[in-house]
C-alpha cells in the first residue's frame, strides 16, 4: 500500500534527488540545509510507532506537543511548504492551520508570512476559499483523473528549480 509520501520518497529516488524522511525525532536528527524534506504527520508505515491511525491517536495529535508537531509549527511559521495528500476532512492539519493563522494575523509581521500550498487533485471551491482565507494557496489540478493529476503536477514540479514557484 502506497501514500502520497511514499510516492514522493519514489520521485525523489527516481529524480536521484536527495531527501530527508522525517516520521519520528530520530529523524530530525538527519536534516540537512538545503535538502528537500518529507514529514510524515500521520507517520510512515516502516516506523509502527509513528503511526497516527486511531481516533485515540487523532486526539493526542491535537495537543501538538510532539517533536513532529513543533516541527511542522516552525516549518509553517518559518518556510513555504507543500501540503499534498491533504484536505479539510484532516482536523489536526485544520486546527493547526486555524491557530497559525490567528498568531500570524496579530502579529504586525503578517505581511513577511511565507506562501504555502496545498495540491488538491479536484477543483474544491469551498476548500479553496476556507485555505486560502488561512494563508494556505491551492493549486487544483486540471486533470479528470487524480492520478494523472498528481503524476503531471510532480513532474512540472521537479522540473522547477529549487526555490522557485
Amino acid at each position: 500500500m502506497f501514500n502520497y509520501d511514499t510516492w514522493l520518497e519514489r520521485s525523489y529516488a527516481l529524480q536521484g534527488r536527495k531527501y530527508i524522511k522525517i516520521a519520528n525525532v530520530g529523524d530530525l536528527t538527519k536534516v540537512e540545509p538545503g535538502v528537500a524534506q518529507i514529514v510524515k504527520f500521520h507517520g510512515d508505515f516502516e516506523d509502527d510507532d509513528s503511526i497516527v491511525l486511531t481516533e485515540s491517536s487523532y486526539f493526542d495529535r491535537l495537543d501538538f506537543e510532539s517533536p513532529i508537531d513543533i516541527k511542522l509549527r516552525a516549518d509553517l511559521l518559518g518556510k513555504s511548504v507543500l501540503f499534498i495528500g491533504y484536505s479539510l476532512s484532516d482536523i489536526n492539519i485544520r486546527y493547526m492551520l486555524y491557530k497559525l493563522h490567528r498568531q500570524w494575523e496579530s502579529s504586525s509581521y503578517s505581511a513577511a508570512r511565507p506562501k504555502s500550498f496545498i495540491f488538491l487533485a479536484r477543483p474544491n471551491p469551498v476548500q479553496e476559499r476556507v485555505l486560502s482565507s488561512r494563508g494556505i494557496h491551492a493549486i487544483v489540478s486540471d486533470a479528470d483523473n487524480p492520478k494523472i493529476g498528481l503524476k503531471d503536477f510532480l513532474q512540472r514540479l521537479s522540473r522547477q528549480p529549487l526555490g522557485r514557484t
